[in-house]
Order: structure tokens, then sequence, then C-alpha cells
């Protein structure tokens, strides 16, 4: 039996904190994504674009929220995502992933997430609906 039958309303995943940001982070995600908008990997890009550094790619952060799910990767699946992007993610930001299971709708399990940053401040905060096999 997974843990996710076990869960009702209310539970929290475990939450996730993801090591420090780095440049090499961004460069890797802007080759795999093919968002090469230097703001995210070129310092004085940033600064003329009046960033007070490079920030990281919004998806990016989305993305990193999957990773509260993988260890139910055998379980089921993320069906559908809802985000909206509340503050930059800078370099060396240390981002905390969190989801709280807010309704179960027969194989559906909604969750609220959320991305917090070492100030405790929201970076994304959305719905997550994991589809149970």
């Amino acid at each position: 039996m997974s843990i996710l039958t076990e869960l009702k309303p209310g539970d929290t995943l475990n939450s996730v904190t993801l090591e420090p940001v780095t440049r090499m982070d961004l460069i890797k995600y802007a080759g795999a994504s093919g968002d090469f908008n230097p703001i995210h990997t070129i310092d004085e890009e940033a600064k003329k674009a009046g960033l007070p550094g490079i920030i990281a790619h919004g998806m990016w952060t989305m993305g990193n929220l999957s990773k509260l799910f993988s260890d139910y990767i055998e379980n089921g699946f993320i069906e559908d995502y809802t985000i909206r992007f509340k503050n930059m993610v800078f370099l060396e930001d240390i981002i905390t992933l969190n989801a709280v299971l807010t309704d179960i709708d027969g194989n559906r399990m909604h969750f609220s997430v959320n991305a917090t940053n070492q100030k405790n401040q929201k970076v994304i905060e959305g719905k997550i609906i994991f589809k149970q096999f």
C-alpha cells in the first residue's frame, strides 16, 4: 500500500529542499529548455535589465516542484499543474518545495503546492493534480 493511499485532506508530503541555486544549474536549464535569455546566465545583462543579478528561469523552479512526487512515480503521474510566480529566485537561494493534499476526487489527488526561499518568501504557488493508477 502506498503512503499516498493513506493521506487525507490536510496531510502534507515530505518537503524537498534543493541545493543552493548555481549558475551551472541555470546554464544547464537554458540548454535543456532552449531559453537562452541572458538575464538567467550573464550578470551584466541581468543588471542592464534592472535586476540585482541573474535570476532563475521561472520554469526551472516550477519543474523542480515535480520532485515532490518522485517517490510516487509507480503510483501515478502529475495530470495537471497550475502555478503562479510570486518572487524571483536568485543565485545561492535555497528553495524548499511543499505540498498539502486539499481534496481527493476518485483517483485524483488535489495538492496545494509552493516553493519558498531561505527567507521563507513564496517564490511560486499553485495546484497539482496527481492521478493514481
